[in-house]
C-alpha cells in the first residue's frame, strides 16, 4: 500500500483570498486548450480564424462551468437542488459533472457557429483535441483534494484517503482517470487529428474514446454515496457515457461516407 500524499488543497494565500489547487487546475486546463488551439489554427488544420477561435474558447469555458454545475444538479442530486435551488450557484461547495459541462460546451458551439457561419461539427473537431489535457488537470485537482476516491482494493498501490473516514485501502481512481481520460485520450485524439479528416470524425473519436475510458475507469471508482450503483450495477457516470459512445460511432459511420474534408 502507498501512503496518500496529503497536500494542502490551498496552493497559496493572498491576504484573505485562498487560491486552491483545484481552481488552478481549471486555469491549466483552459490555458493548455488556448495554446493547443492556437497551434492548430496557425498550422492550417482548421479554417476557423484565430480571433474566432479565441472568442469561441471563451464561450466554451463559460459553457463548461455553467453546464458542469447544472449537470451535477440535474444528473446527480435533482431532488436536493429542487429543494435548494439557490445552492446551484454555490460553486465553492464543489460538485461538477463532465457530461453536463460537455453539453454546455456543445450549446455554446452551436450558437457561436450559427453567428459566425461555421459548421457545428467543424467547431467540435477543432476543440475535441484540446479537451483531454484539461480533464487530466481536473483529475489531478481531485487527487489533491482527496475526493472522488476509488473502491476498496488490495492492490500494491492502494491508498487510504483521509476524507473517506473509513481507513480502507482504495484504488487511486483519480490517477487512473488522469492517465486514461487525460493523457491517453489526448494522445489518441491528437494523433487522429494530425491531418484533415471528414467533418465530424475527430469529434466522433473523442466521444468514443472518452466514453469508453470513463466507462472502464468507473469500475474502480467509488459510486457517489447519495446515488450508489444504478440498474445493471452500473454507475451514473457509466450510464452517461454510453450515449457518448453511440453518438461517436454514428459520427464515424455517417461521416465516413462523406468526401468533404475540413477546410474544403
Amino acid at each position: 500500500m502507498l501512503p496518500y500524499p496529503e497536500i494542502n488543497p490551498v496552493a497559496f494565500e493572498l491576504g484573505p483570498l485562498s487560491v486552491h489547487w483545484y481552481g488552478l487546475m481549471y486555469l491549466v486546463g483552459f490555458g493548455s486548450a488556448w495554446l493547443l488551439g492556437r497551434w492548430r489554427v496557425t498550422h492550417g488544420l482548421t479554417r476557423v480564424k484565430l480571433v474566432d477561435f479565441e472568442d469561441m474558447l471563451f464561450l466554451a469555458m463559460l459553457g463548461a462551468i455553467i453546464g458542469g454545475r447544472l449537470g451535477f444538479a440535474l444528473f446527480y442530486q435533482p431532488g436536493y437542488y429542487l429543494r435548494n435551488p439557490f445552492e446551484i450557484f454555490f460553486l465553492w461547495q464543489g460538485g461538477m459533472s463532465f457530461h453536463g459541462g460537455l453539453l454546455g460546451v456543445l450549446v455554446s458551439l452551436f450558437f457561436f457557429g450559427r453567428r459566425k457561419q461555421y459548421r457545428f461539427l467543424e467547431l467540435g473537431d477543432l476543440i475535441a483535441p484540446l479537451v483531454p489535457l484539461g480533464l487530466a488537470a481536473g483529475r489531478l485537482g481531485n487527487f489533491i483534494n482527496g475526493e472522488l476516491w476509488g473502491r476498496p482494493t488490495d492492490v500494491a498501490w492502494a491508498m487510504i484517503f483521509p476524507a473517506a473516514q473509513d481507513n480502507i485501502a482504495r484504488h487511486p481512481s483519480q490517477l487512473y482517470q488522469f492517465a486514461l481520460e487525460g493523457l491517453l485520450l489526448f494522445g489518441i485524439v491528437w494523433w487522429f487529428a494530425r491531418k484533415p479528416r471528414a467533418v465530424g470524425q475527430v469529434s466522433g473519436v473523442f466521444l468514443i474514446g472518452y466514453g469508453t475510458l470513463r466507462f472502464l475507469a468507473e469500475f474502480t471508482r467509488e459510486p457517489d454515496a447519495f446515488l450508489g450503483l444504478l440498474w445493471a450495477n452500473l454507475s451514473m457516470g457509466q450510464w452517461l457515457s454510453i450515449p457518448m459512445i453511440l453518438l461517436g460511432l454514428w459520427l464515424l459511420k455517417f461521416d465516413s461516407k462523406r468526401s468533404n474534408k475540413m477546410g474544403a
